[in-house]
């Protein structure tokens, strides 16, 4: 028995980009989540029957997870399931999400809410079904976990997302001039720094 890390991908990324993350954690095992849910219901069902799972195989489950994929779990799971929470970009307002998307796109509730889908200018469905699954679940969250936000991320505003680290005693990081996407040769060097940064200061118990 030992510690298990799991990484969670953002929409259009692959479990794959777990590779990434198996010499900042040389000690621990390290697997990417293949899932094939689009919503959170799905979600719910998918991640809780893998993450339950690997809990019955291994003392700790580390999860990293990225913008979509940190929603999908921050919806899905809970402490009893994991010990620590690294998210990159995550959405954790999405209903604000959906709500932005609807103003970009000038689509009422009411419009929504009688189309029940509408395909947006750029490319995202706005669904009815999936904004009222957002408001009769939110997210509650007590998993020490650390959130490294880019500066310039599109999706996720520094008041949202900082609001959420309050509420949750969620230790916030920010990149200046970040993207949501972390992907540069620049941006993935920070990323690398902060969670080695995370480590020490949770062996040092800082936090």
């Amino acid at each position: 028995m030992k510690d298990l890390i799991v990484y969670v991908h953002g929409k259009g990324g692959s479990a794959q980009e777990a590779e990434h993350y198996k010499t900042l954690f040389p000690s621990h095992e390290v697997i990417g989540l293949y899932y094939r849910s689009k919503t959170p219901w799905e979600a719910r069902k998918e991640f809780r029957a893998f993450f339950t799972e690997q809990k019955s195989r291994y003392d700790h489950l580390i999860l990293i997870a990225n913008s979509i994929g940190a929603y999908f779990a921050l919806s899905s799971l809970d402490e009893t399931l994991i010990d620590r929470a690294y998210f990159i970009s995550p959405i954790v307002d999405m209903e604000k999400l959906i709500c932005n998307m609807m103003q970009w796109s000038n689509v009422t509730e009411e419009d929504l809410a009688e189309k029940r889908e509408i395909v947006t200018d750029f490319g995202e469905t706005l669904s009815w079904d999936y904004l009222c699954y957002v408001r009769q679940y939110p997210i509650s969250w007590k998993v020490p976990t650390c959130i490294l936000y880019g500066e310039n991320d599109n999706l996720t505003s520094l008041e949202t997302v900082s609001a959420f680290a309050k509420q949750h005693h969620a230790e916030l990081t920010v990149m200046s001039g970040g993207e949501h996407w972390f992907h540069t040769d620049e941006q993935m060097q920070f990323l690398n720094h902060w969670i080695r940064e995370c480590l020490r200061k949770k062996k040092h118990g800082i936090q």
